[in-house]
């Protein structure tokens, strides 16, 4: 009975997904940087105690954000970790596979980077690399990404059958914001490193990224692993909504906390600074030219 009713639930998601697509979903009004801020600020604790929580009970919780070019994952993920131990909060990014990864079973180089007890790993990009980015520059045959579209399912299962807490996001941006920010990536200094010439290629592909995704949830959209879309043409938003998602799919409580009284100084007991030539870092003026 359980499990026809989790099958259930299954179908609706889909349902669900279909009934309103993604690339037609808009945002409302802007959020100003100081509600933004606020907001963030309030979210940001929470992710400390849910630190705490998943230390204190060796939770084992795995994060992965899959999305076009643009769609905003990596501006998520540092929403996500900028107030958190990056020994809690591990990121992964995995580079193109070497030759010698390319010779093993596809799972194989990402398996390694699950989680251990107290910890929350987020990928940047995953497994589903091969639903997506290598399926559509036909880095893989069709028969392989069918192949991985049966097996994901159950590899997802084993995984929180094991006790890992897994869940998904799918980043959906509109194709006139992708546009908007991979031109504004041209010529920013600060961002050209993030515009590669395969991002050149895959951006011209947008339909054959939508047959891509529409496949991978009918595939992976599962009781177990659903996918959870996140609407991103509107970053802050964007960010906002997600941390509150991921707040709320992790039971985690308020533990004691103790607060500490700065011990004093010890004297100095005749210690004197030395007279050492430091190469000191110049202090430049700064502010306006």
């Amino acid at each position: 009975m359980a499990a026809t009713k989790n099958r259930g639930k299954g179908r609706k998601a889909k349902d669900e997904i279909r009934s309103t697509s993604p690339e037609k979903l808009s945002n409302k009004e802007k959020l100003s940087n100081k509600q933004y801020e606020h907001e963030l600020e309030r979210l940001h604790a929470e992710l400390v105690k849910l630190q705490l929580w998943t230390v204190h009970k060796g939770l084992k919780v795995c994060v992965v954000f899959e999305g076009r070019d643009g769609a905003g994952k990596g501006g998520v993920i540092k929403a996500i970790t900028e107030r958190v131990s990056p020994r809690v909060f591990r990121v992964v990014a995995l580079p193109a596979p070497t030759d010698r990864e390319k010779s093993q079973m596809y799972i194989q180089r990402y398996m390694g980077h699950f989680p251990a007890g107290g910890e929350i790993v987020i990928f940047d990009r995953s497994w589903y690399n091969r639903a997506g980015v290598e399926r559509v520059m036909e880095f893989c045959s069709m028969d392989q990404v069918k192949r991985f579209l049966e097996v994901a399912p159950e590899m997802e299962k084993a995984m929180v059958e094991s006790g890992i807490i897994l869940i998904k996001y799918w980043l959906e941006v509109s194709p006139e914001e992708q546009t908007r920010r991979l031109e504004g990536r041209i010529d920013d200094p600060r961002k050209i490193w993030k515009l590669s010439p395969m991002d050149l290629k895959s951006y011209s592909r947008w339909h054959e990224y939508s047959r891509a995704r529409d496949d991978m949830f009918e595939a992976t959209d599962t009781p177990w692993a659903p996918w959870h879309v996140v609407r991103s043409d509107d970053k802050k938003k964007a960010r906002l909504n997600t941390i509150s998602h991921l707040l709320s799919q992790i039971h985690h409580e308020d533990l004691p906390y103790n607060r500490p009284v700065l011990p004093k100084r010890q004297k100095p007991h005749g210690y004197k600074e030395p007279d050492y030539p430091y190469k000191v870092v110049p202090e430049l003026e700064w502010g306006e030219n």
